[in-house]
């Protein structure tokens, strides 16, 4: 009997899952009829109902995100998964065309949203300004507005509500830009400020509430990086999307092109399903040993 209950709550919500599309569809395009969402995109929003972990991977620049672990996370474990950009890229080169500037942001902006739409992560974007290359991490947090681009990244996290927050960067400075350090060491802060109640408390009047992610760790890289060390989280971001069927590198392959202004256009994946090995060290929160959600309950019993 409680089976029978089970199978008619799943058909009721179905049910209710394709009245709320067809609804949509009614609103959307101003009169227009809308094009119905591809029946691959309705199974993976079906499938993401069955987990409730998310994650939250922050960095400095369009491009700068792990597109693999990305595509991975949203599309292999069903997991709320998004990119942080603290800057819009604004700063940066374009292969493309004469726009630089605030064009260049604009441009770089809808690429952004446009690989997320291939490797099925949300996108964010705080309001630091990328003022072009700078070598010291330091110059880079005296020309960002500090406690506004950490109240951004707070707000972000209380409004998201990630389990684990990853860093893009090591919080070692030199060798690389001073953006990539700099957007470590702020989202270290936020991390540490988010579940506080005295921190930003004006947030509070816009309906969010303190939230304190488990653990925030930085992504070390792949297979080839972090070689001999111990202390590091591996995790195996390989394999192929359970509802197309493609290699995650291809997916990783398709979202990285929509870079095209940076000269990703012709980027492609490997076509490689095989084990693909990233390699994770703690900053700050709970220890883990096997998974970066090590200790997270991502079932509904949460």
């Amino acid at each position: 009997m409680s089976s029978l209950k089970s199978g008619c709550r799943i058909v009721c919500f179905i049910r209710l899952m394709v009245a709320g599309v067809c609804l949509l569809a009614c609103f959307m395009g101003l009169g227009q009829v809308a094009e119905p969402p591809p029946a691959t995109s309705i199974l993976q929003d079906l499938r993401s109902f069955r987990e409730m972990g998310s994650v939250l991977f922050v960095a400095a620049h369009p491009d700068d995100e792990n597109n693999q672990l990305l595509a991975y996370l949203a599309r292999g474990r069903n997991y709320r998964t998004a990119y942080l950009s603290l800057t819009r890229g604004d700063g940066g080169q374009n292969v493309l065309g004469p726009e630089f500037g605030d064009e260049l942001g604009i441009i770089r902006t809808e690429e952004l949203l446009a690989a997320r739409r291939a490797d099925g992560g949300r996108q964010y974007f705080s309001r630091a300004v990328d003022f072009g290359f700078s070598k010291d991490y330091l110059e880079t947090l005296k020309i960002w507005d500090r406690q506004q681009v950490v109240a951004d990244i707070v707000r972000i996290i209380r409004e998201f509500r990630p389990d684990v927050v990853i860093a893009r960067f090591s919080l070692v400075p030199g060798g690389t830009h001073g953006h990539h350090t700099a957007s470590t060491v702020l989202a270290l802060e936020a991390f540490k400020l988010a579940g506080d109640p005295n921190s930003f408390p004006e947030q509070f009047r816009q309906g969010l509430a303190p939230w304190q992610p488990k653990r925030i760790l930085w992504n070390a890289g792949g297979s080839q990086r972090g070689g001999g060390e111990t202390n590091f989280i591996r995790m195996d971001d390989g394999g192929k999307d359970p509802v197309t069927g493609e290699a995650f590198t291809d997916v990783a392959g398709r979202s990285r092109s929509m870079h095209k202004t940076q000269g990703f256009g012709n980027y492609t994946g490997s076509g490689s399903s095989g084990p693909r090995t990233e390699s994770f060290a703690l900053l700050a929160g709970a220890p883990a040993t096997n998974d970066i959600l090590d200790g997270v309950d991502d079932t509904w019993n949460r």
